[in-house]
């Protein structure tokens, strides 16, 4: 790993203050990365390193997670249109007209939500890291059951443990990557515990908001390059639908990482590579 450390930064757009980390100069085309569900910009740090010689690459916290703000009112906040929002008035703010996007799980959802209608002829490249345009009821169900009652540990130590068996399907992570995924997923309770960092109402997307997973017309749209990864033993992104994907819409290119399942880390070279490839064509 380099020491290309990020900056982190805080910016107000629609309304929400939103935390982001920033690596890479800025006279670099620019890649935005966008998390997992219940996740934070901070994962993308190993990915992040490796590009910025060529990109600057800005990582935000969606809404509900990490030093971004919370919602009073997630039924309506938690969803895509408001996501939506702060996305376009961040670009706008940063001077950013257009750019490639890399979104893992939630962040590659939502990168085809925006790909394919209000920010379709600004995203040039799109990393789409183990999703599909639509989401089966019973992994929308399993969704809800773990992020939305996130449990609580006395230390730092209990979560890593706790982290590293929920997250063991992204592949190889480093002792020392998995203590700051830890640092970076902690927030401490009133009552002196520790859980993960996240409004656990984050889950009221899937719930309130479930079109924003059944989402092939937005798929169908995307003018952008496109990739696709899938993890080798994802249970989120089938074979089947992977296969529909190739076929339709963008026409994805495609990588499969061995030895993941959902969703690949982005942290070891032969993924990290893969990603920068694509990106600089």
């Amino acid at each position: 790993m380099n020491d290309r450390s990020p900056i982190s930064k805080y910016v107000e757009c629609a309304g929400w203050e939103i935390h982001y980390l920033e690596w890479g100069e800025a006279s670099l085309p620019t890649v935005i990365a966008w998390h997992g569900l219940a996740r934070v910009g901070y994962d993308f740090d190993v990915l992040a390193r490796r590009l910025s010689t060529h990109f600057r690459v800005i990582a935000p916290d969606t809404i509900g997670r990490g030093l971004s703000s919370w919602s009073a009112n997630g039924d309506t906040d938690y969803c895509f249109d408001v996501y939506g929002k702060i996305v376009t008035d961040l670009c706008n703010k940063l001077g950013i007209s257009e750019f490639g996007w890399v979104g893992t799980s939630m962040g590659g959802a939502f990168g085809i939500w925006l790909a394919g209608s209000i920010l379709r002829n600004r995203i040039s490249h799109l990393v789409i890291n183990d999703i599909g345009p639509e989401l089966p009821q019973e992994a929308m169900d399993r969704i809800v059951k773990y992020v939305g009652a996130p449990p609580e540990f006395t230390t730092i130590t209990e979560l890593e443990r706790y982290l590293r068996v929920i997250y063991a399907p992204f592949g190889y992570i480093p002792g020392d990557e998995w203590r700051k995924f830890s640092e970076n997923s902690a927030r401490r309770l009133p009552n002196g515990n520790i859980t993960t960092h996240y409004d656990p109402n984050i889950v009221r997307q899937f719930t309130l908001h479930k079109n924003d997973w059944l989402i092939w017309d937005y798929y169908d749209s995307i003018i952008s390059n496109t990739l696709l990864l899938r993890g080798e033993y994802s249970d989120l992104l089938s074979p089947e639908m992977t296969e529909d994907m190739l076929q339709r819409g963008p026409k994805p290119e495609f990588v499969e990482c061995k030895g993941c399942g959902h969703a690949p880390a982005l942290n070891v070279p032969v993924q990290t590579e893969a990603v920068l490839e694509f990106l600089r064509k």
